[in-house]
C-alpha cells in the first residue's frame, strides 16, 4: 500500500496503520517533518526498518530543504517517481 502524507504536524497514529513493506510518500507541508533534527526524526528513522520513505523533490525545493538536512535513508523522488509508486501500489491511502 502507498500512504500519501500531506499533513503537518503529522499525527503519529498514522504510523500505527502502516503495514510491513508499505511505501510512504511525504508531500506538501509534511516534508517539513523529515529533517534530521526534527521532532519526529526518531519515529521516522525507526519506520525505515520496515518501510520505504519518500519525499517529493518539488515540495522540498519549494520549502528550501536540502538533501543534507533530511533523514538518512529517505528517498527523494520527482513526479515520475510518484507515478511509479502509484503503479506499484494498487491501494493508496491519503492522509491530509
Amino acid at each position: 500500500m502507498l500512504h500519501l502524507i500531506a499533513q503537518s504536524p503529522i499525527d503519529k497514529a498514522i504510523f500505527q496503520r502502516l503495514g510491513v513493506g508499505d511505501d510512504v510518500l511525504f508531500l506538501d507541508k509534511a516534508v517539513l517533518n523529515l529533517l534530521q533534527k526534527g521532532c519526529l526524526s526518531t519515529a521516522l528513522t525507526s519506520l525505515l526498518a520496515q518501510h520505504q520513505l519518500y519525499a517529493l523533490a518539488d515540495d522540498l525545493e519549494l520549502r528550501g530543504i536540502g538533501s543534507a538536512e533530511l533523514l538518512k535513508g529517505l528517498k527523494v523522488i520527482d513526479y515520475a517517481g510518484f507515478v511509479d509508486l502509484t503503479v506499484k501500489n494498487i491501494h493508496i491511502q491519503t492522509w491530509s
